[in-house]
């Protein structure tokens, strides 16, 4: 693990003190902290005021109680979350997420990265994050429509297009995003379509918006390979996961001649030496709503599941982590490095270990944070808030131009971070420092607030 500078050792410390407990939380902010170093010995004065301290520290943090009643007549308690963590460049911009692992920590570690992936966008948009600890797998409409409801309820008073602007993240995608807007406009009489993103085509959502996440984070893994000559033409390609930031990093792969190999749920994984069959994915997925388990009986010859385990054993060249943080451990990396593999990119949030990533820079291997290469999901949302402003909507393939535009933007800006600060090659570095330097310029330049 990288060593922090002595002077920013104390920040880090008061995070650990005032964050007890937060597990998630601590890694995200030591992992920004291990970057600054460098920016601090060149330019002290981001030392001064406590700027690096009111970056850790949310602008405010929402807690709720989320009452509903299922399909039984039952009445259910859920608890709702929104940390609005930092508004220097815009209003709090970052996704909603419905799982049963949510709690306050995740969410301000969510929030946090999300400031720095936002203003490495260039887009003017501030850093948040929501959730609840309510479980949708197994719920009918109904109730999931109430759920939505009932936490718009209360999350509604802190939202507004100039305010806070949601999306979707882990378990709300377009049918939770509907209910909720449709909520919104409910309780408030306003349809203010910039509010939330991810919206539906027919009510103010932006194409593109459904793949931009996977897309870009392609976009993202395809610049890195130029810079060493490379493409995807040929590569084998393994990718956790089966939602939808995987699924659209599957389907740019194979547009770009790479051969996804394996993806994965949360109860294991399936392998196909044909190469993954993408609409075959979708259907059980998206359609039959079933588990992965199922593709090798619909699949046919040469498609095997592998029930627990871990699919980083699977040999490829290009692993692209799209599940959840944490997924990727320094375990797996040692077995990814011994198969092989020259490109990891980060299609989740956090999904590899501080001792992963280490290793992984270590040995040569070259390695694309979330934070820069999953960027393209909330660039995209925010071209969905440009859109709603200007009452227009784009056609596919000027929004994926755009997504494109960005994400070699955020690249390219990564890269000369880096070797600016005599670091070459190192895209966490770059990411890291490149996000704070905009978000800490404007935060100073809108005085101690």
């Amino acid at each position: 693990m990288s060593k922090i500078d002595e002077k920013l050792q104390p920040v880090l410390d008061e995070v650990l003190r005032r964050n007890a407990g937060e597990a998630e939380f601590h890694q995200a902010v030591r992992e920004v902290l291990e970057s600054l170093g460098r920016v601090v010995a060149k330019h002290p004065d981001y030392a001064s005021h406590a700027l690096i301290e009111r970056i850790c520290e949310p602008e405010r943090q929402i807690i709720f109680r989320v009452p509903w009643v299922d399909d039984a007549g039952q009445v259910q308690i859920n608890r709702g979350f929104r940390v609005q963590f930092n508004s220097a460049l815009g209003p709090y911009k970052g996704g909603i997420r419905f799982h049963p692992s949510v709690n306050l920590g995740i969410v301000k570690f969510l929030g946090f990265e999300q400031i720095f992936k936002n203003a490495l966008t260039g887009m003017p948009i501030g850093g948040g994050k929501g959730g609840s600890d309510f479980n949708p797998r197994g719920r009918s409409d109904g109730e999931i429509m109430r759920f939505c409801q009932a936490f718009m309820t209360e999350l509604q008073r802190h939202l507004g297009e100039y305010t806070d602007v949601p999306a979707g993240d882990i378990g709300v995608g377009g049918r939770e995003i509907g209910y909720m807007f449709g909520q919104y406009k409910r309780l408030t009489n306003r349809y203010e379509a910039g509010v939330l993103t991810g919206k539906g085509l027919v009510y103010g959502g932006s194409r593109a918006r459904t793949e931009a996440t996977g897309f870009g984070l392609v976009y993202f893994v395809q610049q890195m390979l130029a810079t060493k000559g490379a493409t995807l033409d040929g590569k084998r390609v393994v990718v956790s996961g089966s939602g939808n930031v995987a699924v659209y990093a599957m389907d740019k792969v194979h547009q770009f001649g790479g051969k996804v190999m394996a993806c994965s749920d949360s109860n294991g994984y399936v392998v196909d030496e044909n190469g993954i069959d993408l609409d075959l994915i979708k259907e059980i997925k998206e359609v039959r709503r079933e588990r992965l388990s199922e593709y090798p009986r619909l699949r046919g010859t040469g498609a095997h599941y592998i029930e627990g385990g871990t699919i980083w054993d699977v040999p490829c060249d290009i692993a692209l982590p799209c599940a959840t943080q944490n997924e990727l451990t320094g375990k797996d990396a040692t077995t990814l490095i011994g198969n092989g593999v020259s490109v990891v990119g980060e299609g989740a949030n956090m999904p590899s270990t501080p001792d992963a990533v280490e290793l992984f820079q270590t040995n040569g291997v070259m390695f694309a944070p979330g934070k820069a290469a999953n960027a393209g999901g909330v660039a995209t949302s925010a071209l969905e808030m440009q859109q709603n402003a200007s009452r227009d909507s784009w056609t596919f393939d000027k929004t994926e131009q755009r997504l494109a535009e960005i994400m070699r933007s955020i690249h390219d800006n990564c890269a000369a971070t880096a070797d600016e600060y005599s670091a070459p090659g190192n895209y966490v570095l770059g990411a890291n420092i490149a996000g704070f330097v905009r978000v800490a310029e404007a935060m100073r330049s809108l005085g101690v607030i």
